[in-house]
């Protein structure tokens, strides 16, 4: 009889920012934030080979599909380390972002945030320790009307 193993709350958040960024282990995946090496372990652990950490990946020229990132930012915070990751994504690219509970009333900054940097905001799930946001890079026809 096999035994029950819950999954840890981090194992959760991973598991849910992969689904609601739509990732596939095709996909190439950039990760960042305080907590980057776990989820880098995590996606290896899950078949996810073609895995980089910003530290990892050094040369920012849009080649990655999907961003994940995660860890206790404040929004300033998180307003520099996605200026840092948006780069290395292609113009179809997907990003899920995890926010701490802690930070309060974040969303509507997060979301802001998010569209200046060319993306909308498809998704989103409750976790216990804070929300995951998963958004979509913009077309460019958009991004100019919006301009």
């Amino acid at each position: 009889m096999a035994e029950f193993v819950p999954l840890g709350s981090d194992e959760r958040i991973l598991d849910t920012m992969i689904q609601l960024a739509r990732a596939t282990k095709a996909h190439r995946v950039i990760v960042a934030g305080s907590s980057a090496f776990d989820i880098y372990i995590g996606l290896l652990q899950r078949g996810f080979s073609r895995t980089v950490t910003t530290v990892t990946c050094r040369i920012p020229c849009g080649q990655h599909d999907v961003a994940l990132v995660s860890g206790d930012h404040s929004v300033t915070a998180l307003e520099r380390l996605l200026a840092r990751v948006v780069p290395f994504l292609n113009s179809r690219a997907t990003l899920a972002v995890w926010v701490s509970a802690q930070e309060h009333g974040s969303g509507r900054k997060l979301q802001l945030l998010l569209e200046r940097l060319g993306f909308r905001i498809e998704a989103g799930a409750k976790c216990e320790n804070g929300v995951v946001l998963s958004a979509q890079r913009r077309e460019w026809s958009q991004i100019a009307k919006a301009a």
